[in-house]
């Protein structure tokens, strides 16, 4: 039997859902999952465990094919128009953008940072993407800090791999799964103290932020870099449970209501953080589904995505 780590399992059951929303084809789908496991042989063995089957599995093709350029995927890979009127482009007035390097240990993490062109030293936010990489639309959520007054630095966690640009896009879930939420994290911490070195930035307020599998890793992080004032994690998996007293920052969680995969396992992390002193609060946005804040899917929904948006901002407005 295959032992798939938490963060394995999410992006498994995630693509299944895809799958079965019309989001993602089949062959798109089991794609996907062959480079989270390394083979055919051991995604099928995955899907079967997980009662993650699609209603035929190809036989006999290659499960490592071109990608497709349809769906969830290519949308959020290609520039985002306006949908969301939070929207902020890249020649914004006011604002100052760049693609930047940050020492990680013995490696450099490249990263994009978005800031007000105001010089005065303010609060900031480290932005945690998805499990597509670092995609434009990540980029317009740190261009839509920057507009709020924040300086945001949404660092590629796919770095040491030459970048997800670099990458197949079916190969990014797996390359991110395969180097593990601990670099992740660490790669967040180096980011935390690079932006304390800034003098545009106040070092004693620094927020984070991560959607989906950014949430999950931005839990993460609010377990173990306790400099954090504040986080917001959209529908991320909970931080294992015996780590919730370690958790310093004030913690955000966004939940959609059709999402039960991630909103069914919500309570239990409510009641873990009931019993200690961190400031938390957990909401379950009505009538919509996972990834619903991403203007490049089907399945955003503008009123609970503002909503969301500015909760957030209200958030960090009180304990950042």
């Amino acid at each position: 039997m295959i032992q798939l780590g938490k963060f394995e399992t999410y992006l498994v059951e995630e693509f299944f859902d895809d799958y079965r929303a019309g989001d993602i084809s089949q062959r798109t789908f089991i794609r996907r999952v062959a480079f989270i496991t390394g083979s055919m042989a051991a995604a099928s063995s995955t899907m079967l465990q997980l009662g993650c089957t699609p209603d035929e599995i190809p036989r006999g093709t290659d499960p490592m094919p071109r990608p497709e350029t349809t769906g969830v995927l290519a949308s959020a890979q290609a520039v985002p128009g306006a949908r969301s009127p939070l929207s902020v482009p890249e020649d914004a007035p006011g604002l100052v953008t760049a693609t930047i390097q940050f020492p990680a240990g013995e490696t450099e993490i490249s990263a994009y940072l978005a800031r007000p062109e105001a010089p005065d030293a303010g609060p900031a936010v480290l932005v945690c993407h998805e499990n597509r990489g670092l995609t434009p639309h990540i980029q317009d959520v740190a261009r839509r800090f920057a507009k709020a007054g924040y300086v945001a630095l949404a660092p590629d966690l796919l770095s040491r791999e030459g970048g997800t640009s670099s990458l197949d896009p079916d190969a990014v879930p797996g390359a991110l799964t395969r180097a593990g939420a601990q670099r992740h994290v660490s790669d967040f911490a180096a980011g935390f103290d690079y932006l304390r070195s800034l003098d545009f930035v106040d070092g004693n307020r620094i927020a984070m932020n991560g959607y989906c599998f950014g949430g999950g890793i931005t839990w993460q992080a609010a377990t173990e870099i306790p400099g954090l004032k504040a986080t917001a994690a959209f529908y991320g998996p909970a931080p294992d449970l015996d780590k919730v007293p370690a958790i310093k920052p004030a913690v955000f969680g966004v939940y959609a209501e059709l999402d039960q995969r991630i909103t069914g396992a919500m309570p239990a992390l409510r009641d873990a953080l009931a019993a200690t002193d961190v400031h938390h609060r957990l909401t379950v946005y009505p009538g919509v589904d996972h990834a619903f804040h991403n203007d490049t899917s089907d399945r955003y929904k503008e009123t609970q995505a503002t909503a969301a948006w500015q909760d957030m901002l209200a958030w960090f407005g009180e304990y950042v």
